[in-house]
């Protein structure tokens, strides 16, 4: 059972959403692999976001390629919210998969999606809900955050996830911090997408 968390991240969030979710699919014996999609903005453009010293950070982490999608039984995808939707990059990345929608390569393996907003109503479920439809049309099996995942019942303090996906809310003007809730929810997420692939393999 091989499962990519696939991700842009920008200033950290998603990507400390990623390593939740990697946890969580670890602990059910998947095999866990984390890539990054390529950036598209230039290193000034970067600078001028603040964003260029973060993205040095991640130069470890592998860039993954269209062809290397097909090899997991699950993919996971990150992405901040753009105005409600999914980040140029990851846009970009995924609008070059039609060799793959052709073949039908992706058809019948596990997708899911998780994202960060800078505010509370930021576009979280709008972005979600409309990468789906993205991996709908790859013929992938949606899987999202069910309530007995029961923390995102609670009420008494802000932050991410829904029913869709694992979510975050990105604090401005402070160092990367999801709250204990985001985090219990990313690594459900990962435990329940991997339990899920494993009876799609058997």
């Amino acid at each position: 059972m091989k499962i990519l968390v696939l991700f842009y991240s920008m200033y950290g969030h998603i990507h400390t959403l990623a390593k939740a979710i990697r946890k969580g699919a670890l602990s059910e014996g998947a095999q866990v692999d984390i890539k990054r999609v390529p950036e598209t903005l230039s290193d000034e453009i970067l600078k001028k976001m603040k964003a260029f010293d973060y993205q040095k950070k991640m130069q470890d982490i592998t860039i993954a390629k269209v062809e290397d999608l097909p090899n997991y039984d699950a993919i996971i995808f990150g992405t901040p919210t753009r105005f409600g939707n999914m980040c140029a990059q990851m846009r970009a990345f995924l609008d070059s998969t039609g060799s793959l929608w052709v073949k039908g390569s992706l058809v019948g393996k596990v997708g899911a999606a998780f994202t960060s907003s800078s505010t509370q109503h930021g576009g979280q479920e709008s972005t979600i809900l409309t990468t789906h439809i993205t991996l709908l049309h790859q013929g992938m099996i949606i899987v999202g955050l069910p309530y007995t995942f029961d923390k995102q019942m609670e009420n008494n303090e802000v932050s991410g996830c829904s029913p869709y996906g694992v979510s975050t809310i990105a604090k401005t003007n402070e160092q990367v911090s999801c709250t204990e809730t985001e985090i219990k929810g990313a690594e459900f997420f990962g435990s329940h997408i991997a339990k899920i692939t494993k009876k799609l393999c058997n």
